[in-house]
């Protein structure tokens, strides 16, 4: 099994020590440079074409959200384009917003635990978006509002009254569709926790967990634990 090559963009020097460290202690990942500004990183990730290259937005000479922007453009034709993992300790709506508009394909804050790095770099390997608890509900506030917007727009079509409908059968969930433990396993997953933590937390085995979230995401029709999440938190069926 080939490792996951991540590259570092980071100015704190402990910072980006303590990431490296973290990281390399997974055998699955492997840490195949690191940067300490924009400019060297893009050097960097023009050189090595890492799978993932973990991003923070506070750059000494760039922004590390305009940098996403140049890595996507730089990478765009590319049979594997790198994905970008924002790392950073700005959660306001703006920074989450610009960064995902900019390309990101997942934003974590720095207070992440180990092991939700760990699942955050795995997912966003496999091409799905990870997306921090905290950072998940501006997303979905983001998402309201257009949604909101959307349906201004609508109100001057014939067919407003069925597209309304039609909204609202998708975003209706039976709360009684999950059992009492998959609440609780998705309760879990909206907090970013992983397999592993939630097997913890809920004293069961890592199978079970895996068995659990299985049935979660054929329950809500969704394709990944990140979609799950925000159809739970936009229907209610978790807080």
């Amino acid at each position: 099994m080939s490792k996951i090559r991540v590259a570092l963009v980071e100015d704190h020097d402990l910072t980006r020590v303590g990431i490296r460290t973290a990281l390399q202690q997974n055998e699955e990942i492997d840490v195949v440079g690191e940067a300490g500004n924009a400019a060297e990183g893009m050097k960097l990730l023009k050189m090595l074409k890492p799978d993932i290259a973990i991003v923070d937005i506070g750059l000494p000479d760039k922004d590390g959200i305009e940098l996403t922007r140049e890595i996507k453009s730089a990478t765009v034709e590319e049979e594997s384009p790198i994905k970008v993992l924002i790392l950073t300790l700005r959660d306001n709506k703006e920074a989450v917003l610009a960064a995902f508009a900019a390309g990101a394909d997942s934003y974590c804050m720095k207070d992440i635990k180990f092991d939700n790095l760990l699942e955050a770099v795995r997912v966003t390997y496999n091409g799905n978006a990870w997306i921090d608890p905290a950072i998940a509900r501006i997303v979905l506030q983001q998402a309201r509002q257009n949604q909101q917007k959307s349906e201004v727009l609508a109100d001057s079509k014939t067919n407003f009254q069925t597209a309304q409908t039609s909204e609202s059968n998708e975003e209706a969930i039976d709360p009684y569709i999950l059992t009492e433990r998959e609440l609780e396993v998705l309760q879990l997953i909206v907090e970013g926790c992983s397999n592993a933590v939630i097997a913890e937390r809920l004293y069961i085995t890592v199978g079970t967990v895996k068995t659990h979230v299985r049935n979660i995401l054929n329950k809500l029709c969704a394709d990944d634990r990140t979609q799950a999440a925000v159809r739970a938190l936009r229907s209610g069926l978790v807080g």
